[in-house]
């Protein structure tokens, strides 16, 4: 019975996503607007939710027999978003923010904690007395443990833009931006406000081949028409990190400035927004 529920709730999980990347051209077709300060509007609009479960028998996943699970995997064509919201327990998008910020603080820890450390050791008269090679070998555990800790700071400041690490409605915008400003603006280099702004019209747009955020999609049949640049940052695209990286903030690719704000992403914001994203260029810089 145990191993029944843990699989309904991992095929209620996988179902969401799948179905949440199904949708994405959906909202887009029908012109919806998804809020900018809430997870679950970002992903889902509003009529979508609204219009799925209710000819759905399912209100739970603890109705669903061996039956009804196998069905749904057969079937090709993904549930409505809204259906398998129904299906998930309700404490799934309850958040907590003095969880979120415990988390937080452990993340920002470790990576003040293992940058300390790399560096005392990078300055010791041991590591300075070692070979090129014995350099190397030194530092590579440590360096590979930072930058695991940076990427769980990045994670924190996912949630951060899309307004989930609280959803405190007197302080909840105000602790989401400082929790972004200091994972992503100062550990992770990377402005938080212009990132959150790409990223929100991302999932406005997900997977699709023209109007998604953050992806420069393509057609393999079309590659060979498609124009030098663009077909050299796909053959590298495993490097991605230092390169393309920095070429997605800088340059703009594909989405516009995340450091000099022009491009597509920018078009229609207000100059109290861009005078916003400065700000978290200024804490990158700084």
């Amino acid at each position: 019975m145990k191993n029944n529920s843990i699989v309904k709730g991992a095929l209620a999980t996988t179902l969401l996503w799948t179905a949440a990347d199904s949708f994405a051209p959906v909202y887009h077709s029908t012109q919806q607007q998804a809020s900018a300060t809430s997870l679950r509007s970002s992903i889902l609009a509003d009529d979508v939710i609204r219009g799925t479960a209710s000819n759905d028998p399912l209100s739970t996943v603890a109705d669903m027999n061996d039956e009804d699970i196998a069905a749904m995997m057969r079937n090709d064509n993904p549930p409505l978003p809204g259906t398998i919201m129904k299906m998930l327990p309700k404490d799934t998008f309850q958040v907590d923010t003095a969880t979120s910020l415990m988390y937080a603080g452990l993340d920002v820890a470790a990576v003040v904690g293992s940058m300390s450390f790399l560096y005392a050791v990078v300055q010791s008269d041991f590591y300075n007395g070692l070979p090129i090679a014995g350099q190397a070998l030194t530092v590579a555990p440590l360096q590979i443990l930072t930058g695991f800790a940076m990427w769980c700071t990045w994670c924190i400041g996912h949630d951060a833009g899309h307004g989930t690490v609280s959803k405190s409605t007197k302080f909840g915008k105000g602790i989401n931006r400082i929790v972004g400003e200091i994972t992503h603006s100062m550990i992770c280099l990377t402005p938080f406000v212009p990132w959150a702004l790409s990223h929100k019209k991302h999932h406005l747009n997900h997977n699709h081949l023209e109007k998604d955020y953050s992806h420069e999609w393509m057609i393999r049949e079309e590659a060979d028409d498609m124009p030098p640049f663009i077909k050299a940052t796909y053959y590298i695209r495993m490097a991605y990190l230092p390169f393309l990286y920095f070429i997605y903030l800088f340059t703009g690719i594909p989405d516009g400035g995340h450091v000099l704000f022009y491009g597509r992403m920018w078009e229609g914001e207000s100059m109290k927004d861009k005078l916003d994203g400065a700000l978290s260029v200024a804490v990158s810089v700084a």
